[in-house]
């Protein structure tokens, strides 16, 4: 999946948006204001997922701890095309759903979730 496929994909998630925070060359999306999917200038792509699967896809390797965002259990793949797409878009809809489920009462409702 390139660049492109994965802003669409991001994109038509409920209440999803696009902005660049770091720079022009850094897509990052969001729900509620809060990163849930993060594009770098290399292509590699960074998303936020849960306890088990950052434990499965990082100790198995199909995954790296994402630089800077580990902690907070998001994952890296330095290739993304390397993945079936598929699989790809389910993972970021979980993330989606991860931080949005995180969001106040009142800012779910405003996004309509």
């Amino acid at each position: 999946m390139d660049r492109r496929a994965i802003g669409k994909v991001c994109l038509a998630l409920p209440g999803a948006t696009l902005d660049h925070p770091f720079g022009d060359h850094h897509d990052a999306y969001r729900v509620g204001g809060k990163m849930f999917v993060m594009v770098g200038e290399q292509g590699g792509v960074s998303f936020k997922v849960s306890d088990i699967a950052y434990e499965i896809l990082t100790e198995t390797g199909r995954a790296r701890p994402a630089p800077y965002l580990a902690r907070a259990k998001w994952v890296n793949l330095p290739d993304p095309a390397a993945w079936e797409p598929d699989e790809l878009a389910d993972h970021f809809a979980i993330a989606h759903r991860i931080v949005a489920a995180r969001l106040t009462k009142k800012a779910r409702a405003a996004l309509a979730l």
